[in-house]
This record gives C-alpha cells, sequence and structure tokens, in this order.
C-alpha cells in the first residue's frame, strides 16, 4: 500500500473515533473542521437532522479585499466568518470537530477565530 492510502485509512480512523463521541444538535451544532493543501473549509452540522446549516471556506470568502496573508491567517479569518454566520442564525454555542487533524496550526487558528468571533466550544 501507498504512503497517501495509510494516511487517509489512519485519518478515518481518527474520524469515527472522535465521532462516536461528538454529536451536533440543533442547538448546539457540530463545527466541522477539512483541510485541503491550500484551502480550508468549515461548517456548522445539525447531525440529528444531517443538514449542514452553514459553511465557509478560503475557496468562495471574501479574502481577496482583506489584507489576510499565509494560510494561518486565511483558517483565523474563515474561524471568524463561520462564528459571524452562526451568530447571525442565532446559535452561540458548538461542539468542535477537528476532521481527524492535530489540534494544531490552522484547525487551531480556525478555532480561535471562532472563539474570538463569539462562539462557545
Amino acid at each position: 500500500m501507498s504512503n497517501t492510502i495509510m494516511k487517509q485509512k489512519s485519518r478515518q480512523k481518527r474520524i469515527q473515533r472522535i465521532r462516536k463521541k461528538i454529536h451536533g444538535t440543533s442547538l448546539r451544532p457540530r463545527l466541522r473542521v477539512f483541510k485541503s493543501l491550500k484551502h480550508i473549509y468549515a461548517q456548522l452540522i445539525d447531525d440529528d437532522k444531517q443538514v449542514t446549516i452553514c459553511s465557509a471556506s478560503t475557496l468562495n470568502s471574501t479574502l481577496n479585499g482583506k489584507d489576510v496573508k499565509g494560510k494561518v491567517d486565511k483558517a483565523k479569518f474563515i474561524g471568524l466568518q463561520i462564528a459571524k454566520l452562526s451568530i447571525n442564525l442565532g446559535i452561540n454555542s458548538i461542539v468542535f470537530d477537528r476532521g481527524g487533524y492535530i489540534y494544531h496550526g490552522r484547525v487551531k487558528a480556525l478555532s480561535e477565530g471562532a472563539r474570538e468571533g463569539g462562539l462557545i466550544f
């Protein structure tokens, strides 16, 4: 097996292990993080209804007008953006799902941005 396939399988196992413990509701949805090499994505998910409430990413955000350089700064901006969207919907409290990634770098910056934006974990 190639190294990338083994990494993907290991991450899938971590995701399943994490998802056994956390669950999002309509009052306290799950903030799910996914990162690729260039972009980072965040979405609020209601697991009871199995719907995405809102989402934000560097792929479709308004980063062009902002002075945001680097992937970590962009992740923090996305955290602020998802916090603003969720507070507009009346959601203040969330459950954080790091998506099988370690809580470091871009994942940590996104969660700190969401906290600064007013979300409670």
